[in-house]
């Protein structure tokens, strides 16, 4: 393969609850083989748990960074089942956090988000904090109210020098095959970026802004060519090698 000038920042594979450790070392490696020193931007595939020292082993060496999924709020001690920030650091540069499927399964308020965010930062992992609205409050007309809400609540008392990405994923879009149109994607990225704007000023323009929900190697052009979405999430397409791998290619392509 061959690749043409990049002018996206960051995409981004969420794995989700799939693979076994196996069929991540194997997707990993396809990935790398297809990926490795063909871009100037950073690639990122986030696996289940139990994979990513796995991953990480197979990546070392390459451009693509391996993020998790989730993580806790707490260091160490008597929380039975969850992984601290620093038990990530020495695998992960990147982590994702108030995913819209960890809010709503596992009732996950905007202070604990908050905690996740502050905890990856003090372990030097960059998080990718998740934001979006439900149907529900996009027909009613309350979707920027509702981001901007998720925003306010989980950047509270931090510090945005701080590497972070924001991650925009409508709930109504993810994993439905119905996406988001590049128009109402662009106008909430533009809300987000007043939101930062109002909170670190021009260094709001320094905060990777990604687009999440249903994105795929045919539509990715169209959002990336957007003046306010620097990248991407992606979530069922990450899982297939080449399909991921056109992903990033038609990304790299687009020019704004």
């Amino acid at each position: 393969m061959t690749y043409d000038d990049i002018a996206v920042a960051l995409i981004v594979g969420n794995w989700k609850m799939n693979t076994t450790v196996n069929s991540a070392i194997t997707l990993a490696n396809a990935v790398k083989f297809q990926i490795e020193d063909q871009f100037r931007h950073e690639v990122v595939v986030c696996p289940p748990y139990v994979s990513l020292h796995s991953v990480s082993e197979t990546l070392r060496g390459s451009n693509i960074a391996v993020g998790a999924q989730n993580m806790h709020s707490e260091t160490n001690g008597a929380v039975t089942g969850e992984i601290s920030a620093e038990m990530l650091s020495q695998i992960c540069q990147y982590v994702i956090v108030g995913h819209s499927e960890r809010r709503t399964y596992f009732s996950e308020s905007d202070l604990f988000i908050n905690l996740k965010l502050l905890a990856a930062l003090s372990a030097d992992i960059t998080p990718i904090l998740c934001v979006g609205e439900n149907l529900e409050d996009r027909d009613s007309g309350l979707a920027h109210d509702m981001v901007s809400s998720q925003l306010e609540a989980n950047l509270n008392g931090m510090d945005l020098d701080s590497k972070i990405v924001i991650a925009y994923e409508p709930v109504w879009a993810i994993g439905t095959g119905q996406s988001a149109s590049p128009e109402i994607a662009q106008d909430m990225m533009f809300h987000i970026r007043e939101i930062l704007a109002d909170l670190v000023g021009n260094r709001s323009e320094a905060i990777p802004l990604l687009y999440g929900g249903s994105v795929n190697e045919d539509n990715i052009g169209v959002y990336v060519s957007q003046a306010d979405i620097d990248g991407a999430l992606v979530g069922g397409t990450s899982l297939n090698a080449d399909a991921f791998c056109r992903l990033v290619a038609n990304a790299s392509r687009t020019e704004r």
